[in-house]
């Protein structure tokens, strides 16, 4: 009777534990993209590889971008997700899109992901450079978002402005819409390449995309530093014979400031350790190294981010 009894009371503590969360893995929610885009494909593989390697059940959500996302982990919506290194510079500076909130640092970095292009892509034979946008309709993305100052910038540094095109604001899916249906002349997509929206228009259209070259691109450099120059090798999309210029800016993968050390220490790992496997399932995954997930951040890391960084030999500024 006795031994029944010290059963029982073992499985009442083990259950009582389990149901005060001793046993239950972490959650976490990612925010990340539209359905079309790199953000949302790539952001679920990282969520499974987070989810097997790290104990954390990762859930991966569409949104509307950096922006949205960074909103997100401020509200308490989310604990992850995937931004634009220049989104994530002008929230933390409280600048351009967070102008009217002001500065938001409730986030914090967890790695550079991969290079985002920023792809002009057209149906129009008589666009061959960013000049030729004038008077044509031209998708920007949404008003204040990522996508709509990187076509800001371009078309700066070409000597065009918002009024000198007829401008749309549309997402990638719906950018790529009105391009097939003809209602507008070209758009600006800014994500990682090869782009799943692109690949379907070039694939069942004669689409393409405009350089971003020259002294359009050294105008851009000069005045915003966090870009570079970027190729997209021929054969990215269908009917790409040569390789295409064009300015990048970096995927980032931030995570709330008030997740715990181990947990960002352990989603860290789970990618990091895992680049190869990742890669197999995702083509960006080639992209993820210390030096790429280290380098270019204009916003503090997480410091269970910085510890793992710090094993592999890399010190990170810590916020």
């Amino acid at each position: 009777m006795k031994k029944m009894i010290s059963v029982l009371l073992v499985l009442a503590m083990a259950l009582s534990l389990a149901a005060c969360g001793g046993a239950a893995a972490s959650k976490m929610t990612m925010g990340t993209g539209g359905t079309t885009g790199t953000y949302y494909g790539y952001g679920g593989v990282l969520g499974q590889y987070i989810k097997n390697n790290a104990g954390i059940d990762v859930t991966v959500v569409s949104t509307d971008g950096s922006k949205a996302n960074i909103q997100g982990i401020d509200a308490g919506d989310y604990q992850l997700g995937t931004v634009q290194s220049d989104v994530m510079a002008y929230a933390w500076e409280g600048t351009r899109s967070f102008e009217n909130e002001g500065k938001i640092d409730s986030f914090r970095v967890v790695a550079g992901l991969y290079a985002e292009s920023v792809q002009l892509i057209t149906m129009d034979e008589s666009i061959k450079s960013v000049a030729d946008l004038k008077g044509k309709a031209v998708s920007i993305g949404a008003p204040g978002s990522g996508v709509y100052f990187n076509a800001m910038d371009v078309l700066a540094a070409a000597g065009l402005t918002e009024n000198d095109i007829q401008p749309q604001y549309l997402s990638f899916g719906d950018s790529t819409d009105g391009l097939k249906d003809g209602k507008i002349d070209a758009a600006f997509i800014v994500a990682g390449a090869p782009t799943p929206a692109i690949t379907e228009l070039c694939t069942t259209n004669n689409a393409y995309l405009v350089p971003i070259d020259g002294e359009v691109a050294e105008n851009l450099m000069a005045s915003c530093p966090f870009y570079t120059v970027y190729n997209i090798p021929a054969g990215t999309y269908a009917g790409q014979a040569e390789d295409v210029q064009t300015v990048t800016v970096k995927a980032t993968l931030i995570v709330s400031a008030a997740a715990s050390e181990e947990d960002v220490y352990n989603l860290t790992a789970a990618i990091f350790n895992n680049i190869d496997a990742i890669t197999a399932e995702n083509g960006k995954g080639a992209e993820l190294s210390i030096e790429n997930a280290t380098s270019g951040m204009t916003a503090p890391f997480h410091a269970g981010a910085a510890k793992y960084f710090a094993e592999q030999g890399v010190q990170v500024d810590v916020g």
